[in-house]
């Protein structure tokens, strides 16, 4: 992810590595006073997965370095 700090269940697409791993939305770039309760999201198998409260998709992509 960017360093850029989003306000929570803004951005509707976030591409995320390993690194970023394990994965809650809001992330910690995202603002959490205007969230929704942090959620721990599985992506590992199936490499994009949707929060249940925001709708905000995550897709986990291979690293370049």
């Amino acid at each position: 992810m960017d360093n850029q700090q989003v306000t929570a269940c803004q951005q509707k697409v976030i591409k995320i590595t390993a690194k970023d791993l394990p994965l809650c939305c809001p992330t910690p770039d995202m603002q959490l006073w205007n969230g929704h309760p942090r959620v721990f999201l599985p992506i590992e198998e199936k490499h994009q997965q949707v929060c249940p409260y925001c709708g905000t998709q995550f897709i986990l992509v291979e690293s370049n370095k």
